[in-house]
């Protein structure tokens, strides 16, 4: 069993690390497409701050490792996790490998949906946390597209008040502020992404009988998932960040730190409740809120139609994935 265990963090701390790298984009896309951050100096600063916040946080590991179902209840608990960390990182490969800003939440919490489905059926899952959690993911996106709009009208009615400065000057300034908006926005994301790897840890360690519940995160647990996320997220993402940075539209530097400040308010709201979201998602709903303030002829709304389909297919697929794999994995072998 020890063995298992020991795969089992291995393979979250790999599902951590393709995270890092594939949501990097997250927080370093528009300052890197405004030119106010360097690319090595921001997927730098990006890794310290999502290794800070994932090791401050413990709320959201807490509900994916006990919210979608009771680890100390399957049977075989170990074998569905494996099942789960196997389908996500299959996905997030993909949908890196293609450019796509997918969710990693939505394909781990996918994934662990449809390998408890595949172990202990569907009477396993605590579908009230289930419809919770995926309640949170869909409505998320959607508030950080109405935040963003809101938070951007704001702004460019500030300035106008404030005086005409041009829009170089004006420029400079949100570059600045760009740096710390970049910083607040990459540390939400550590404390609210590398807690999913921490929560399935604990689901394994629940389930094999190594803990009793999953109210508590062994610090070790927290320092492993966060050095892993911060080591992915040195790697950097960069056909990610460049659909984020630059396809969906041309972002500007006002944009990007209303975009940023925006997406740090809901992820940060959402983690303060101890709900898992998509950063990606509320990242790229940000973005496309604050450019269509100044039209919505700016933002190139074929991109977004494409990330979308993504968004609504990836916890389908992942079911579906985690299920096969399953049922490949542990009942023909």
């Amino acid at each position: 069993m020890l063995t298992t265990i020991i795969l089992i963090v291995l393979l979250a701390l790999i599902f951590d690390f393709i995270n890092g790298f594939h949501d990097t984009a997250n927080a370093i896309a528009t300052s890197i497409s405004t030119r106010a951050l360097s690319p090595r100096f921001a997927v730098l600063y990006a890794a310290v701050l999502n290794f800070i916040g994932a090791v401050v946080s413990g709320e959201v590991a807490k509900t994916i490792g006990g919210k979608i179902a009771d680890p100390a209840a399957l049977e075989h608990g170990v074998d569905i996790v494996i099942a789960t960390l196997i389908s996500a990182i299959i996905w997030n490969l993909f949908t890196w490998y293609f450019g796509i800003p997918s969710s990693s939440s939505h394909t781990l919490i996918g994934s662990l949906a449809g390998a408890v489905v595949a172990g202990a059926g569907a009477g396993a899952i605590h579908w009230a946390g289930f419809i919770e959690i995926i309640t949170i993911l869909v409505l998320s996106p959607i508030i950080a597209f109405l935040a963003g709009y809101v938070i951007m009208t704001l702004i460019k009615y500030l300035i106008l008040l404030l005086g005409n400065g041009s829009p170089s000057k004006i420029n400079r300034g949100f570059r600045s502020f760009q740096v710390l908006s970049a910083g607040l926005l990459s540390f939400s994301h550590g404390g609210n992404d590398a807690q999913k790897a921490m929560g399935i840890i604990v689901f394994a360690l629940v389930s094999a009988g190594y803990q009793e519940n999953t109210q508590h995160i062994p610090m070790w647990v927290k320092v492993a998932a966060a050095i892993a996320m911060g080591l992915g997220t040195s790697i950097g993402g960069w056909r990610i960040i460049k659909t984020i940075g630059k396809r969906i539209m041309k972002i500007e530097p006002m944009n990007g730190f209303a975009t940023d400040l925006t997406s740090s308010i809901v992820i940060q709201a959402s983690t303060a409740m101890g709900m898992p979201l998509s950063t990606t998602h509320v990242i790229s709903s940000a973005v496309i809120g604050t450019g269509s303030v100044k039209s919505f002829k700016s933002v190139k709304w074929g991109i977004v139609i494409r990330m979308v389909l993504t968004w609504v297919i990836t916890i389908p697929i992942s079911i579906i994935l985690a299920f096969l794999l399953y049922k490949l994995l542990f009942i023909l072998f």
